[in-house]
């Protein structure tokens, strides 16, 4: 892998039980964007639960700005400055807003995410700044899982299915919010299933996984117009839909 990684991921084996769920996975961000897709049960979660010390990795190395983090704690490898975003959002249903994003907020010398940072990214947190999360709306929910991961003041963030369950329009202003955030200088590894959203953000630095492998890594085009790609690497037959680029 290139020492220049932000995130380099080198052969990863992780075991649930038996059950061998990554079989000697790679992958590398250097900077900007990468994206990771592939249909429901081939290893991605499991991947990035991996890479943030959430279950163990048998063998293989993960490095984060060329610091080995493999099995360390998730507090610990947050702390480095890794935020995740994970797939359901796992926000604080009985907590506020508010009362989730003072929870993760935590102060980073030359970083500046605060809370109210995040107000001005998403305004409609600020107008619901007192409401439980779990009275919000799937697409305000997935803002508020954002904007905590933001407090953390990560280099990296790293986001689990973040199109799910979300309306088109929502959708869009959250592809929206990921451009602003990698001009920010942020890295940003997207985990997806929504070839949509993946190709609204990256073309070149995208993997596919299958069956706990990498696959192939492709530039999104070719999975845009290739139908036959789709059919072989994805098992999705269709993908008619204009995809804005």
């Amino acid at each position: 892998m290139n020492d220049n990684s932000i995130l380099s991921v080198e052969d990863v084996h992780v075991y649930y039980g038996s059950s061998h769920v990554l079989q000697g996975v790679s992958i590398a961000l250097q900077d900007g964007v990468a994206g990771i897709i592939g249909r429901n049960g081939m290893g991605k979660t499991t991947l990035v639960r991996a890479i943030m010390g959430l279950v163990p990795v048998k063998s293989g190395t993960i490095k984060f700005n060329n610091e080995v983090i493999t099995n360390l704690k998730p507090y610990q490898i947050a702390g480095r400055g890794i935020g995740y975003v994970p797939q359901g959002r796992a926000l604080f249903p009985s907590l506020s807003v508010e009362e989730n994003l003072k929870l993760a907020a935590r102060t980073r010398t030359g970083k500046d995410w605060t809370i109210e940072r995040v107000y001005d990214l998403f305004p409609i947190l600020q107008q619901k700044a007192k409401q439980g999360a779990s009275l919000l709306s799937g697409g305000q929910q997935q803002m508020l899982a954002i904007g905590r991961a933001l407090v953390t003041n990560p280099t990296l963030l790293i986001l689990d299915e973040p199109s799910e369950g979300l309306a088109p329009v929502i959708l869009d202003e959250i592809i929206e919010t990921f451009h602003k955030l990698a001009q920010s200088g942020i890295g940003l590894l997207l985990v997806e299933q929504n070839l949509h959203t993946i190709i609204s953000l990256e073309k070149d630095n995208l993997y596919v996984m299958v069956a706990g492998k990498i696959a192939q890594k492709v530039n999104s085009e070719l999975l845009l117009h290739d139908k036959k790609a789709r059919e072989q690497l994805l098992g999705v037959a269709q993908q008619d839909t204009p995809v804005s680029s």
